[in-house]
């Protein structure tokens, strides 16, 4: 087969990575992807927003399966553009992306099919936002509706904190704001749940915890994710069932009286409150970086997965995953995720030796005269896999050390929760 993955994050190296071990596999191109990937697939410098460009590249390579790995291109479209060209593609349509493109959308299909989920209120401007803001109880939580790279989310202490988040988000800096939600806080440990659905069955596709605040301790700013772990230490069987029927099945179900066709992965960030889920929002791709805790663990053939879903048999297969724990450690560049210097090289990383059960798997990275130098703002994804977290946590710092770049930071307390210092 030739497959071709949209993306250019740690996300889609971990799933060129998986791909490249499949015996399926003639070719992989990345678009654009990035240094980690270039080493086992070929790059192709396409910007993801030019559907034109990518359809004709996935035409004259005679592509016979695309991945999209981020959000926004679902979100704009791309799946119903490239099956208007007959161009197999892995993802959710635009309609039922909108699960992520909105938050609002998501909160009104909880009140239809009554998901739990935190109280909310929708609101249009600045004035109105201020004027119920004042008279709340905090702490509470402030939402820009659409796609803003996992940083919209303001929890705020006091109204003080409340009314920057208003003033952000309908100044723009997620992009043009509608609306905004208020959400009720709510106490208890998050955790990511996966799903893998072919429009008519969906299989658990494992859990894991995700770790958004910059600095130890879960303080300081949100980011794209500074680490996770896989498997979620709250899952077990009643739980689990608990979510699929009164989450998972309840969405999917809309979905499908509205015609929608969902074809891909579901993420669901949950937060667990004595043993019950309430849902905090939904993502419709894989996590980054739950994404490269996961695959790593599982033993099927990736491609032989994908082309049952695609082909709506995944019900006929059976998901194997390896009894190990899986640690994610993000190396940034300091600075991350306000100013930061971009071009830095990482001069010790072509040399780096890992053991079986260890990946690098490369998220803001460049390669430029056989050297890699950083392209963003997380570089590098340093995972483990091991009998228990800690060891695992402490195999991929021992590698950052090893890498020993001295631009970047990273947390070393990633799976705190389920580690005993």
């Amino acid at each position: 087969m030739r497959i071709a993955i949209i993306g250019s994050g740690g996300r889609e190296h971990s799933i060129c990575q998986k791909i490249y071990e499949s015996k399926k596999v003639e070719k992989i191109y990345c678009i654009p992807g990035n240094g980690g990937s270039s080493q086992i697939a070929e790059n192709i410098k396409i910007n993801i927003k030019n559907f034109d460009e990518i359809s004709n590249f996935l035409k004259n390579n005679k592509i016979d399966l695309t991945i999209v790995g981020p959000e926004e291109p679902l979100v704009d479209g791309i799946v119903d553009y490239l099956n208007d060209k007959q161009i197999k593609v892995f993802g959710p349509d635009k309609f039922c992306s909108q699960l992520e493109g909105s938050k609002i959308f998501t909160k009104k299909i909880c009140e239809i099919e009554n998901i739990p989920t935190a109280k909310f209120k929708i609101l249009n401007n600045i004035e109105d936002s201020k004027k119920y803001l004042k008279n709340q109880l905090y702490p509470l939580v402030v939402k820009a509706d659409g796609l803003a790279a996992g940083k919209g989310v303001y929890i705020c202490e006091n109204f003080s904190d409340a009314e920057k988040a208003v003033d952000e988000i309908f100044e723009g800096k997620f992009g043009t704001a509608k609306d905004l939600l208020v959400e009720e806080f709510l106490s208890g440990e998050e955790m990511s749940f996966f799903i893998l659905y072919d429009n008519y069955s969906f299989k658990v596709f494992n859990t894991a915890q995700d770790h958004k605040r910059v600095f130890e301790g879960d303080i300081g700013k949100n980011t794209g994710g500074m680490g996770a772990y896989c498997p979620s230490r709250l899952r077990d069987s009643e739980l689990e069932e608990k979510i699929i029927n009164k989450i998972i099945k309840p969405t999917l179900g809309y979905l499908k009286k509205q015609r929608g066709t969902y074809i891909g992965f579901l993420y669901a960030g949950l937060m667990i409150k004595d043993n019950e889920p309430y849902l905090i929002e939904y993502n419709v791709r894989m996590g980054d970086p739950e994404c490269q805790t996961i695959l790593p663990i599982l033993e099927n053939d990736f491609v032989d997965v994908l082309n049952n879903c695609m082909e709506g048999k995944l019900a006929k297969i059976k998901l194997n995953w390896k009894n190990k724990k899986s640690v994610c450690v993000v190396l940034a560049s300091k600075g991350y995720p306000d100013k930061f210097e971009k071009g830095i090289i990482i001069e010790n990383l072509q040399d780096i030796k890992i053991s079986n059960d260890q990946y690098i798997f490369h998220a803001g990275t460049e390669i430029r005269d056989n050297n890699f130098y950083s392209s963003g703002g997380r570089v590098l994804n340093i995972v483990s896999l091991d009998e228990n977290f800690k060891s695992a946590r402490k195999k991929s710092i021992d590698l950052i050390k090893k890498i020993n770049w001295k631009n970047g930071h990273f947390r070393k307390d990633i799976g705190y929760k389920v580690i005993d210092n």
